[in-house]
């Protein structure tokens, strides 16, 4: 009983903190529990809802899941953001988070990678992003010519839908220094594609250089630090590899702590700042007055635990007959902590390897005892990647979230229907029983636990439909938290029967049903709310219980002059 006291607990805190845990790591917490089901209403992946590396919050004011995402926004801004009552049926919000032009401007492109935190104490939500500079590079990156000159901005909003507005007109004040790396793109061609064919003469190189970073990750741990873990831009990070004997250019995941003032900031007015301790920390006495040169904590890289996985570009330079260089990725990071029944914390951190166009795209983790490590990749990995069986590819770059009452978790991700298909948002189950697993799926799933029971009702508790006229009503579908589903969105629809049958005629159009009646007399109508299978037909949802189950449905009267 105190496990699965620690589990419904522990996993009731995703929804509240945001990306931290507290949990039992040796079972899932499903079937831990064995909640009943409110709803045998079931969604499935069917790629309709654009997206690019999302992001979800659960908004406990208003029951909602907001997704952010590098692509899908209407022109002029940057990153779409969607809402759901059941991490499956999105609703485009229209604009997005940021507008162009108006925030974000210390940068000009690469507008990637977007998380939203909400502070439920000061009513806030901060927007964390990655995007590459146009101006001021060699102030931040030495020089001018910096290829990819990218940092973290951070907007703020009293909204989930946004917009956001930056605090700052730019980015995080940290400059992450590397003082052991030999800077090889100083002694290659115009290119910069092809290192030094020898580590020798990668060593003639001069040392030092700074860290364009991406995919931001703020987590929020127990005892009330804050970190943000990013991943180093594989640009500038020429790695040798002593297997291949050879150059490959990486990219690593890292982590600094910040310190907590922004956070309790009621005004939103208060820039995130990396703790003083890494401030300089890579400072000599040689260098200049005013120079900075900040620290950093290495997360995971290849070197440190090598998977063979991760190496599906290490050849690319020679097979694109020059093109491409050899590569690594290790992105889009979350971490989460659970807790044992022994009060043991564990750390959990999921990241993306390879290029997602790439057939061994996909998604492992890493363990640890500490938020700063030292972290241990699974022997499992990659736990989340494509399958053509099922239509899957390019699954990658996700968060994870819980369910709406907590007992259950999930991996919101991109992924691709075809090889040449645009990424779109997926929803994945994900357990931890000894480890972490992730139920990748096209197929008929249940809504999570908590989306149910549903409710109906219209805005008219009864239709008159004037002489010769019609008459229309809105239909109102909610979760159990009062989030409303858009009928809109092809996962979900409402089927409308009238009777007697020759009564009239029904027509619905998303949230719209419209009566026409031929004749005189009352007559009912019936509102079925309907779920979209992955066959491609659609069936009638039920709230169910112990002893029975009941349509989700709304009847009412028409009364014809």
């Amino acid at each position: 009983m105190r496990r699965n006291a620690l589990l419904v607990a522990a996993f009731a805190a995703l929804l509240l903190l945001p990306v931290t845990i507290t949990a039992t790591a040796t079972a899932d917490p499903a079937g831990a529990t064995a909640p009943a089901r409110t709803t045998d209403a079931t969604f499935h992946n069917d790629a309709t809802t654009p997206g690019a590396d999302p992001f979800v919050l659960f908004d406990r004011p208003s029951g909602y899941y907001y997704a952010y995402s590098t692509e899908g926004a209407d022109p002029g801004y940057h990153f779409a953001v969607y809402r759901s009552p059941d991490l499956a049926t999105w609703e485009h919000l229209p604009g997005g988070a940021l507008r162009a032009g108006q925030d974000g401007d210390w940068a000009h492109d690469w507008f990637w990678a977007p998380e939203v935190y909400h502070n439920a104490d000061t009513g806030l939500y901060f927007l964390f992003y990655a995007a590459r500079m146009n101006r001021g590079v060699a102030e931040h990156f030495r020089y001018a010519d910096f290829e990819e000159p990218c940092k973290v901005g951070v907007a703020v909003s009293r909204s989930p839908a946004g917009p956001f507005h930056d605090i700052a007109e730019a980015p995080l004040d940290y400059f992450p220094y590397d003082p052991a790396y030999h800077d090889v793109n100083l002694i290659m061609d115009a290119e910069q594609k092809k290192p030094p064919a020898t580590l020798e003469e990668g060593r003639t190189a001069p040392l030092g250089t700074y860290i364009p970073y991406i995919d931001p990750n703020v987590f929020f741990d127990a005892d009330g630090r804050i970190y943000l873990y990013f991943s180093r831009n594989a640009y500038r990070n020429w790695v040798w590899d002593t297997d291949l004997g050879k150059y490959v250019e990486e990219s690593n995941i890292y982590a600094v702590e910040l310190t907590g003032d922004w956070w309790r900031d009621p005004t939103g007015r208060t820039m995130p700042a990396i703790a003083p301790a890494y401030r300089d920390s890579n400072r000599t006495p040689d260098d200049a007055p005013g120079v900075r040169k900040d620290g950093y904590v290495p997360i995971v890289s290849y070197g440190a635990d090598k998977q063979q996985w991760e190496n599906a570009h290490v050849d690319d330079h020679a097979k694109s007959g020059g093109a491409k260089k050899d590569r690594r990725w290790a992105e889009g990071s979350t971490t989460i902590r659970t807790v044992d029944a022994q009060g043991n914390p564990r750390y959990y951190l999921t990241y993306s390897a390879n290029n997602y166009e790439n057939e061994f795209y996909g998604v492992g983790y890493a363990t640890a005892t500490g938020p700063l490590g030292p972290w241990r990749k699974s022997p499992s990995n990659p736990v989340l990647s494509q399958d053509p069986a099922q239509g899957l590819y390019s699954t990658g770059h996700g968060g994870v979230i819980g369910s709406p009452d907590g007992r259950q978790l999930y991996y919101v991700h991109h992924a691709r229907p075809s090889t040449t298909s645009p990424r779109a948002l997926y929803t994945s189950r994900l357990h931890l029983d000894g480890g972490l697993s992730i139920d990748a799926s096209t197929g008929d799933e249940p809504l999570p636990s908590g989306v149910g029971p549903l409710r109906i009702r219209t805005d008219d508790r009864v239709l008159h439909p004037r002489p010769g006229g019609t008459a229309t009503t809105t239909v109102h579908v909610t979760s159990a938290r009062g989030a409303g589903f858009t009928l809109a969105n092809p996962q979900n629809r409402v089927r409308a029967d009238l009777s007697p049958t020759d009564a009239g005629t029904v027509t619905v159009r998303g949230d719209q049903v419209t009566v026409t009646p031929t004749g005189h007399g009352p007559a009912r109508l019936t509102i079925t709310y309907q779920r979209h299978r992955a066959d491609g037909t659609y069936r009638d949802a039920a709230n169910t219980g112990p002893h029975r189950s009941t349509p989700v449905r709304i009847t009412i009267p028409v009364i014809r002059g």
